[in-house]
């Protein structure tokens, strides 16, 4: 099969199996490393019992010391590649999954981002087990995350949402990309914390450039000097060799003038090194973790504008971050040669806490404000590459059209990116300046909230810039409102009538921004008695479309179908349908014109053995 033109379960396929060889002949040759190394062990004991009946020299013990010590360092970088390849295999096994439709439970739900309060997150299933962010996210570092949560969260403008489109079109047949992000960002999943990197980035400097730096290069000349005059004062001492008593008492008093000014600028400059040099840790520890991601984006070269944009970001000064980080961790090195005892004996005569603090200061001026400007776009890249993969993975999916033409949500063949494909019912819905509020009625089960939610979870990816489970879908920009899965609170001691309403006072609240609302509420106003409800569902929707807001409403209770007749053209009623048959229920879940004339409440209380 040519590659070019094979679908994403062939790649998928081929890659996994692919992974999978290349895995278990790394973990062979771990296994031989294993061998070996206690080969070698048996063999240096059997070298010492022969050297000790002088057989021949114990030198000759060095020959296997080094051997197990190649070996040794050589099965960490294999367990590496190990680790490496296991996750290459999860990620294509995931990929399969999804494309089975069994991907549930297989992904990060971003339940740290459920919030009740939102408008529709809960109610649309964005969050969650099998939620929209589940099966869209394959982001690995903390910024890819939540920059695709508060992509979801908040609607795009236009102009954003094209950009992005392009950007998933450049990105879609990037699988060695999206691989490759996903297998290095594996460590940074909970190791980077970013605002606190951001912070340490981008504080005020502690060690401002001056001319003390230059004194203080003099001063660990000086210094250098006065180690050399004290080992001459030691060793003359101990009677290595005889040196004039004059030049013994100079050497003393030259050494301990320079301790005391020593003493005093070290004193001076104590809380600032410390406190620069404690930090630099943590810093450098979760810059590493991105390291491999940055250094593998600044490798690829996009077509479309956004994501190009993003890459021309990462350098800093005309240096790619992996340059800028490598550095750093050099001077993370030196910080750890300080543990070194003859680095603690001579260090504080060379000034090494305080050329390592101005070294580490001039990295962060220059370098520490760009720590925002990178992991941002590495969350942006990556929150392209999830819905890329969504794309990749989903062909007959489509991008939606906006129109300026406000409001308007006009969508043809449109399913539940949720279900499965072969269980996808789809439905024609269109609203627009004319025609912009439907009554759904209908008999449980039959798929009333499902088509609510159906509608909403493709308008939250299509403000986002992905692609909608839809033959077609023009709309317009559209701020989202959804009561759908409201309940009572024991703990808030709230009612679900009171829930509901508090949500709908949100919707209404939400007509006084810049975008028209589109409204999704199940059951309205259930909760209170028939005359009530009627009345106060009319004034309601009469409310919202006074306010420019378009959407839907579902009721078991036919008296509300009858606001639409009273809202003359801007409103019409539509119904799904069941049928029964040798005492079970079907449906067909296909949207229709008009009131439902049928109801299943007493036929499912018979069903599960009531007696009505």
């Amino acid at each position: 099969m040519n590659r070019a033109d094979a679908g994403p379960r062939d790649i998928y396929s081929q890659r996994l199996e692919s992974r999978r060889a290349s895995l278990a002949a790394n973990e062979r040759r771990i296994q031989l490393h294993g061998y070996l190394q206690r080969a070698i062990l048996l063999g240096a004991l059997a070298a010492i019992l022969l050297a000790l009946h002088h057989a021949f020299s114990i030198g000759w013990q060095v020959v296997p010391v080094a051997a197990f010590v190649t070996l040794s360092a050589s099965h960490d970088w294999l367990v590496r590649i190990s680790d490496v390849r296991r996750r290459a295999v999860r990620y294509f096994e995931r990929g399969l999954l999804r494309l089975d439709g069994k991907w549930s439970g297989t992904g990060d739900p971003g339940v740290r981002y459920l919030d009740p309060a939102h408008p529709y997150a809960q109610d649309l299933d964005l969050f969650g087990n099998r939620s929209l962010f589940e099966l869209l996210c394959n982001a690995r570092t903390p910024m890819g995350q939540n920059t695709l949560a508060a992509w979801l969260m908040e609607p795009a403008m236009p102009a954003v949402i094209r950009a992005r489109q392009e950007a998933v079109v450049d990105l879609a047949p990037r699988v060695d990309l999206r691989e490759d992000i996903a297998v290095l960002g594996e460590n940074a999943r909970t190791g980077v914390h970013t605002e606190a990197l951001f912070a340490w980035g981008e504080r005020e400097p502690l060690l401002e450039p001056s001319p003390f730096r230059i004194v203080a290069c003099g001063l660990s000349v000086l210094g250098a000097t006065a180690v050399i005059a004290l080992i001459a004062y030691l060793l003359a001492q101990f009677g290595m060799f005889r040196l004039p008593e004059k030049t013994m008492a100079g050497m003393q008093l030259y050494c301990l003038f320079m301790g005391i000014v020593y003493s005093a600028i070290l004193r001076r400059f104590k809380k600032r090194t410390s406190r620069i040099i404690n930090e630099i840790d943590a810093a450098g520890y979760e810059l590493s973790l991105i390291a491999g991601v940055l250094r593998r984006l600044e490798s690829e070269r996009f077509t479309s504008p956004r994501p190009t944009a993003l890459r021309a970001k990462l350098d800093t000064e005309g240096w790619p971050p992996s340059r800028r980080i490598a550095k750093l961790n050099r001077l993370i090195e030196l910080v750890d040669s300080r543990r070194n005892m003859a680095v603690k004996v001579i260090g504080p005569l060379l000034l090494w806490d305080l050329h390592l603090s101005y070294s580490i200061e001039n990295w962060r001026r220059v370098s520490g404000p760009a720590i925002r400007r990178w992991l941002n776009a590495v969350g942006e890249i990556e929150a392209i590459s999830s819905l890329a993969g969504y794309y990749y993975e989903h062909p007959g999916d489509v991008f939606p059209e906006f129109t300026p033409e406000r409001p308007c949500f006009d969508a043809t063949a449109i399913g539940h990116p949720l279900l499965d494909e072969s269980r996808v019912v789809r439905s024609d819905v269109r609203l627009d300046g004319e025609l912009r509020f439907l009554v759904v009625s209908g008999s449980n089960m039959s798929g009333k909230s499902t088509l609510l939610r159906t509608l909403g979870i493709n308008a939250v990816p299509a403000q986002a810039g992905a692609p909608v489970r839809a033959k077609r879908l023009i709309m317009s920009p559209l701020a989202i409102g959804a009561s759908i899965r409201i309940t009572d609170s024991l703990h808030s001691g709230v009612s679900r009538f009171y829930a509901e309403i508090l949500r709908i006072r949100q919707i209404v609240n939400l007509t006084g921004g810049i975008l028209p609302v589109f409204f999704l509420v199940d059951e309205f106003l259930q909760g209170t008695n028939s005359n009530d409800r009627s009345v106060g569902a009319e004034a309601l929707v009469r409310g919202l479309l006074r306010r420019g807001a378009v959407g839907l409403i579902t009721t078991h209770d036919l008296a509300l179908a009858e606001i639409a007749g009273r809202l003359g053209r801007q409103a019409a009623n539509v119904h799904f349908e069941d049928r029964i048959d040798g005492g079970r229920m079907y449906f067909d879940y296909k949207l229709r014109h008009g009131v439902v004339q049928t109801s299943n409440a007493i036929e499912l209380m018979r069903s599960v053995g009531l007696s009505v």
